[in-house]
């Protein structure tokens, strides 16, 4: 168990706003705001270890969902794909699954990826309910 990774609750803790048109990645309770993640790393507000995905590795390994197939021919493989530590130590793609299946139908070997960890997320929750459901969950998981 890793006590020092453990996450105090906020009992303070205020989402940061979400617009019209924001999207946002559902994963049970806990609802991510993509828009100000990727505003974020855009402005340098945050900083996220970068990696680049083994398109046929990551395949062995994950399940493979559908997508939505009219909206593939427009995806952008060039841009990089986030993935959260939604547990310690497991990252789980929250922005590009599309990106992902056309680099695999393409026969793109590599992915560029942003990782956050489970401490950087806590401001990206959409709902209050979300964050202290995720700092639960986390603590459970050490």
């Amino acid at each position: 168990m890793n006590k020092t990774r453990k996450i105090k609750m906020d009992k303070h803790y205020t989402p940061l706003p979400t617009n019209e048109g924001d999207e946002i990645y559902p994963n049970g309770i806990f609802n991510f705001s993509i828009s100000r993640i990727l505003e974020h790393l855009t402005t340098g507000k945050i900083e996220a270890e970068k990696e680049r995905i083994n398109v046929n590795e990551w395949y062995k390994n994950h399940f493979r969902g559908s997508v939505n197939e009219a909206h593939l021919p427009t995806v952008d493989v060039s841009k990089p794909i986030l993935q959260a530590e939604i547990r310690p130590g497991m990252y789980e793609i929250i922005d590009g699954h599309h990106r992902m299946e056309k680099a695999y139908r393409d026969g793109i070997k590599f992915v560029d990826s942003y990782r956050l960890k489970g401490e950087q997320l806590l401001q990206f929750f959409a709902d209050v309910r979300g964050y202290e459901a995720f700092v639960k969950y986390w603590n459970s998981k050490l």
